[in-house]
């Protein structure tokens, strides 16, 4: 019916990703205790509702976080953290995104870099970057399991 605002297709996906990023919150939180459990939650939501293949995204986002979190932890072991070497940081990730040909995994790649070294952690830097790592990888891969169990209607073209 024309019109109507709660359509199937939008309470299917609504259902799906509810149903996701608890999953992905009680695995994180619950079985797993990961510090920063909520970034497994927010990656199940970054890649269910990406207009991206999900299975594209979730591969530029499981190589982006996994060369920031490696990276970060590098460069928090070695440097004290201020911004020229932040700067010098997130530019290195975009040259090793590049020569790996992971360009657009670029972007995962400097956000986790800022996270391991931008936020005050008590544990140390390889600990951090293996939790986030662990964390996000654990959300991709909820998504990709409900991607493929829960299939959605094809969307409607307008």
């Amino acid at each position: 019916m024309p019109g109507r605002i709660l359509d199937r297709e939008l309470l299917l996906r609504s259902a799906r990703t509810a149903a996701a990023t608890v999953v992905s919150l009680l695995l994180a939180r619950g079985l797993l205790r990961l510090p920063e459990f909520y970034w497994a939650p927010i990656s199940t939501i970054v890649i269910l509702l990406s207009t991206i293949d999900p299975v594209s995204l979730a591969w530029q986002r499981f190589a982006g976080t996994a060369l920031g979190a490696a990276l970060g932890a590098l460069i928090a072991t070695f440097f004290a953290s201020d911004w020229i070497i932040y700067g010098l940081g997130i530019f290195v990730c975009g040259i090793l995104c590049g020569l790996l040909r992971l360009g657009s995994a670029y972007r995962f790649a400097a956000i986790t870099l800022s996270i391991v070294l931008l936020i005050a952690h008590a544990a140390p830097p390889w600990t951090v970057a293996l939790h986030r790592f662990i964390e996000v990888s654990l959300g991709i891969a909820v998504a990709l399991v409900v991607t493929v169990a829960w299939k959605l209607p094809a969307a409607k073209s307008a």
